[in-house]
């Protein structure tokens, strides 16, 4: 009875670190995505334990630009949230280069690489884009990421954001990377997204993948958070309402 009272007080005292260590963590997301007449951004953000190593962040750059952020520590758990919590220091250090895209993922995966990550396994995989309020233009770059997924409303067609990738952040401090431009339309739906989403699996260990996300945005009378609630919905359903084994994050935004 006194060892099971002393192991349920030490895993008490773990338990409650964790909810610290979650709690400091979902502080450093952004509270309110900022303020656009053209756009409608909406945001999810879910850990599979009390912490996790998922990332989201968007960047007022003024004159109508703003830097979407999003990025995903591979493995779970504290380690991977302390990672977390070093790549947003890093991303808000290099705010004086965030109008660039390659050169934004370039001097985080430099810092990542030689402080952080070398000879350890661990790397992030990240996407970065400069959206233009007014000419609608969206510059990126991909560092091992999933690419958003773009359903044009307009027409009815859909594809992703997937010229310009490389490698992870925090494998190799020399990497280049590369950019390149999209220019988006008026009913434009963009799902930016970590793969803890399309890597859910039903218990015929099916996964769920891009094609059903593509489905699964395809309403095009909804708003961002409407379309975060649709992707949610549809992968509780697929998975049976099974406990993730993963972080889902997602980021939604809509042209008006």
């Amino acid at each position: 009875l006194v060892l099971s009272a002393e192991l349920d007080r030490a895993y008490r005292e773990v338990d409650d670190e964790l909810r610290t260590v979650a709690d400091i963590q979902r502080s450093l997301l952004p509270n309110v995505t900022p303020k656009c007449s053209n756009l409608d951004l909406a945001a999810h953000y879910a850990t599979s334990r009390r912490a996790g190593g998922d990332y989201y962040d968007v960047f007022p750059l003024g004159d109508e630009r703003f830097g979407i952020f999003i990025a995903d520590v591979v493995g779970h758990g504290t380690p991977a949230a302390v990672l977390m919590a070093v790549t947003h220091s890093l991303a808000h250090n290099h705010r004086a280069v965030a109008d660039r895209p390659d050169q934004f993922l370039a001097a985080i995966n430099r810092d990542l690489s030689n402080r952080y990550t070398r000879g350890s396994g661990t790397f992030v995989t990240a996407f970065y884009g400069v959206y233009d309020n007014v000419s609608r233009q969206m510059d990126y770059s991909g560092a091992g990421h999933p690419p958003p997924l773009v359903k044009r409303c307009a027409d009815g067609t859909s594809f992703e954001l997937e010229e310009a990738r490389s490698l992870p952040l925090g494998i190799d401090p020399d990497v280049e990377y590369e950019s390149a431009s999209a220019r988006l339309a008026a009913g434009d739906q963009v799902v930016f997204y970590t793969d803890g989403v399309t890597e859910s699996f039903n218990e015929r260990r099916q996964m769920y993948g891009v094609g059903r996300l593509r489905a699964a945005i395809e309403n095009c009378t909804l708003t961002a958070s409407g379309l975060i609630g649709a992707i949610l919905e549809d992968v509780e359903r697929f998975t049976n309402h099974a406990s993730p084994d993963d972080d889902r994050t997602l980021l939604v935004a809509k042209i008006r």
